[in-house]
């Protein structure tokens, strides 16, 4: 979970309702320059001052302190002996090769570090991450609005500890939440036992190529129906008439589902270039990545039936071709037109009907 601060010194009039989301949507923290605007914060919010030309003898409601060395003459390590119930952090404004070495300093040695990269590169930003990779510390880096907190929180795959936003608008703040939390979370696979395949004639298959190497034992899940899929995997493993495509997945017929964020369901025919998919391993453990491009192409089809433990059934239409792959128990790469009935593949199994891809609950029946 990434850290999500709010900065509401410049949200004038809306300021109360700003401060009322960020308590609705449990950010972690909201960052003034007026303790007056952090007295009344509950305990469950970070209470972040961050104060002007001079400091305080009392942070009040304050449990962390922020100070830029080029204003406030006194370390973090003095004050913490001062104020031993507050928590001290630097801030650093990076514009060039020394104040890089100080935000690096910065980010490995203090409790907190508040970085503000002035350059559109991010590359200060990786390499401040990359000092401070054994650090106890937290760093926030300062976004200017959604899009680059995204970003932020995802340089280096590691990304920045947390994103401090101005919002510019009332729903920036829920914003930033769901940017924090869009980390993947794991999935329960479960063996299904293969019944039939069936030898359907000719339709349209996609397959997903992704931005990303995929790993031998990761793919994509993909099924005929919203509440049952299959793990097909990458094109990592060798085959005898072609180079391997570790970036691609040969996912099935254009009407199948495939999971993305927030596991919305997406038809295969609807991605395209920059669309989010979600990689699964063996273990369920997921990540999401972004498609570069999706062939659609009409092939031989193969039908694929499996049953769950619970007595769920599961259809995948796959191209009817030697290499186009699934996964089994233990990462076990299993040919598509190979499979036998008895056979155990992985699969999932989600508990929601979708209503244009969002989980619902009604009744929905797939045939």
């Amino acid at each position: 979970m990434k850290i999500s601060w709010l900065d509401v010194r410049a949200t004038g009039e809306s300021k109360a309702a700003v401060l009322q989301e960020a308590l609705h949507y449990r950010l972690d923290g909201v960052l003034a320059d007026d303790l007056g605007d952090l007295a009344d914060l509950p305990p469950t919010i970070a209470k972040v001052y961050f104060p002007g030309t001079s400091l305080p003898d009392d942070f009040g409601a304050a449990n962390v302190v922020i100070i830029d060395p080029r204003i406030h003459d006194v370390s973090t390590a003095e004050l913490g002996l001062r104020h031993p119930q507050v928590e001290f952090g630097r801030f650093v404004e990076i514009t060039d090769a020394a104040t890089l070495e100080d935000a690096c300093s910065s980010a490995r040695d203090e409790r907190w570090s508040v970085l503000l990269f002035r350059d559109p590169t991010k590359i200060p930003l990786e390499i401040v991450i990359a000092a401070a990779a054994r650090s106890k510390g937290s760093m926030i880096t300062v976004a200017k609005d959604v899009e680059e907190a995204e970003i932020i929180f995802g340089v280096l795959e590691h990304g920045s500890d947390g994103v401090l936003m101005a919002p510019a608008r009332v729903g920036d703040a829920a914003q930033l939440k769901a940017a924090s939390e869009a980390q993947s979370l794991p999935v329960d696979l479960v063996e299904l036992d293969i019944v039939t395949t069936t030898h359907i004639g000719m339709g349209e298959r996609a397959c997903v190529d992704t931005c990303s190497y995929l790993r031998p034992d990761e793919g994509i899940l993909v099924g005929s129906h919203s509440k049952g899929m299959i793990l097909c995997v990458s094109e990592t493993h060798p085959l005898p008439y072609m180079p391997t495509r570790p970036f691609r997945v040969n996912a099935g017929a254009i009407h199948s589902y495939t999971l993305s964020k927030d596991e919305r369901t997406h038809y295969l025919s609807e991605l395209m270039a920059g669309s989010k998919v979600m990689a699964v391993d063996v273990k369920g453990q997921t990540r999401m990545v972004t498609v570069g491009r999706v062939k659609i192409e009409s092939r031989p089809l193969i039908s694929v039936d499996a049953v769950a433990p619970n007595g769920r059934t599961v259809n995948l239409i796959l191209q009817d071709d030697w290499h186009v792959r699934v996964l089994g128990p233990g990462g076990t790469v299993l040919n598509s037109t190979e499979l036998r009935p008895g056979d155990k593949v992985l699969g999932y199994l989600p508990s929601e009907d979708r209503h244009v891809g969002y989980p619902i609950s009604e009744f929905c029946l797939e045939k």
